[in-house]
């Protein structure tokens, strides 16, 4: 589908309409401020857009995106955005979302030399090393990115889990993670469950960062 600029100003004037139709204080009401309960952390993929895929309204998520849905420490954006949302927002959820037929992950599968993405899709080829006994025995592509895409997720919750910003959250007020995945094909959300007391449990020797 070919997108002109100018109608991108056109698609923002109708969505304007839209809600002052159906609330003529909407605006005013938005410019308030925001109290997100969820940090949503996913991936750049045009496809898999946060907001649409829940149904959530304007001031329910704070959205942070980026290629294959990762959570590296030494990202200072993404870092920062987890600490605003903990720090400041005080939200109640970090919510993971992976989707199926992931380009970072395909990339990341392929060997090939592409420049600065070699530095970020490392994070994803250590997930496969992690879980490679796993991935080996599934012989089908698809399957095996699939999985790969899960693994991922639940990697990048526990990387979360071992930061301090989220331990002296979820000490102070209890603050959860959660792991999806976005089947591509029927539209529908996977819960992972994702079990914080498990991979606590094996990690708090190690990343215990907060007394």
């Amino acid at each position: 589908m070919s997108v002109k600029i100018e109608d991108l100003f056109k698609y923002n004037q109708e969505w304007v309409n839209k809600k002052l139709n159906l609330d003529p204080d909407f605006f005013d009401k938005l410019s308030e401020g925001q109290s997100p309960e969820v940090l949503y952390i996913g991936c750049s993929d045009s496809r898999v857009t946060a907001e649409n895929i829940i149904g959530a309204r304007p001031g329910d998520l704070f959205v942070h995106r980026n290629v294959a849905n990762l959570v590296v420490e030494g990202d200072i954006n993404g870092m920062s955005v987890i600490t605003y949302a903990l720090d400041h927002l005080k939200v109640k959820h970090i919510i993971v979302v992976g989707h199926y037929h992931c380009g970072g992950i395909e990339a990341a599968m392929a060997p090939g030399d592409l420049g600065v993405l070699n530095a970020w899709l490392v994070h994803i080829r250590n997930v496969y090393r992690l879980h490679q006994q796993e991935l080996d025995a599934i012989e089908d592509d698809h399957l095996r990115n699939g999985r790969l895409v899960e693994l991922n997720v639940v990697e990048q919750c526990i990387n979360i889990t071992k930061t301090a910003v989220f331990q002296r959250a979820r000490k102070e007020y209890g603050v959860e993670i959660h792991s999806w995945v976005f089947d591509i094909h029927t539209g529908k959300i996977i819960d992972l469950e994702y079990d914080i007391e498990k991979y606590w449990k094996l990690a708090e020797p190690i990343y215990r960062l907060i007394g």
